[in-house]
């Protein structure tokens, strides 16, 4: 509850100071240096990983080390980020007069206006809060909380301001599952050429199902003479004619088969054949071009493969 209170009472910050502090982050020529010790550089971090991977250039110094020769990292084209609840912590104090003849602009992240480190930024967002959650009110627990909550909150007001989308981030993230998700797409994981069971629509049920049976699908797509497809059968259609006509290897494909079955394009997402599967409960769909014309396959376990699902 503590820490809840705390977050919602930054609400009443988001001001002038704020904004200027996402034009600064928003027009930063160079990279972004996010900077902080012990607890407030766990959510230094935090702010530097997530500015990196939503559009913005940046990376964190630890301030010991700035002290140390890391501060050659530092340009004129860069915005230092400083973060500290205190506002007095040493080894940032150490460094930032020299940080301001180094770095274009500086913004400050603390719990106290008041502060050393507040006093001299460009800018400073307050992140002071009545008390800490600890039962001693010593721990970093709601002070943390709040730097935490206002820092995304700076770099996702940045990461918006860049018209930061999806596909963006999906750029940034190729390794991970959302990067599979947003970069795959059917093309990449449908099968071509021989891989695809097909069939004319003249063939009999018996011919149908030795595609079917070739091709291992479980389906087989029924194409005209100009390849479009005009429909699709599907070994739960062979069980229910089956059921229904007992003798059925004569019997016309046509006359059985499943018209104007659900299909996709080869440069619709991967995702988007994985909505359409899960909505209409069905596990496998035709790929067809802008003319109808079938060009490949695809089923769940292709999309599993892929590790799209």
């Amino acid at each position: 509850m503590i820490e809840a209170t705390a977050v919602q009472a930054l609400a009443a910050r988001i001001d002038d100071s704020f904004v200027a502090a996402v034009e600064l982050l928003l027009h930063c020529q160079g990279r972004v240096v996010v900077s902080g010790i012990g607890k407030s550089g766990h959510i230094a971090r935090k702010l530097a990983a997530t500015l990196a991977s939503t559009g913005t250039p940046a990376f964190f110094v630890h301030p010991a080390e700035a002290s140390h020769g890391d501060l050659g990292m530092v340009t004129r084209e860069d915005v230092f980020v400083a973060m500290s609840n205190s506002g007095e912590t040493d080894e940032l104090i150490s460094i930032i007069q020299l940080v301001k003849r180094t770095a274009g602009h500086v913004i400050a992240i603390t719990g106290r206006p008041e502060s050393s480190l507040a006093r001299v930024a460009d800018v400073h967002l307050d992140a002071a809060v009545d008390k800490e959650a600890c039962p001693n009110n010593l721990a970093p627990t709601a002070s943390t909380t709040a730097a935490l909550a206002l820092s995304d909150a700076l770099a996702l007001a940045v990461m918006d301001a860049r018209g930061f989308g999806a596909e963006d981030f999906a750029r940034s993230h190729p390794g991970g599952a959302l990067g599979r998700r947003l970069l795959t797409h059917v093309r990449d994981v449908m099968r071509t050429g021989d891989k695809v069971p097909q069939v004319g629509v003249d063939a009999t049920v018996a011919e149908a199902l030795m595609e079917i049976t070739a091709k291992r699908m479980g389906m087989t797509a029924v194409v005209n003479a100009e390849r479009h497809v005009e429909g699709i059968f599907t070994d739960g259609d062979l069980l229910r004619v089956l059921s229904r006509e007992g003798d059925v290897r004569t019997l016309k494909l046509a006359t059985v088969m499943t018209r104007s079955p659900r299909v996709i394009g080869p440069d619709d997402l991967a995702v988007a054949a994985v909505d359409i599967m899960e909505r209409h409960h069905i596990n496998r769909m035709l790929v067809v071009d802008a003319s109808g014309t079938l060009i490949g396959a695809l089923d769940t376990h292709d999309l599993l493969e892929a590790k799209v699902i």
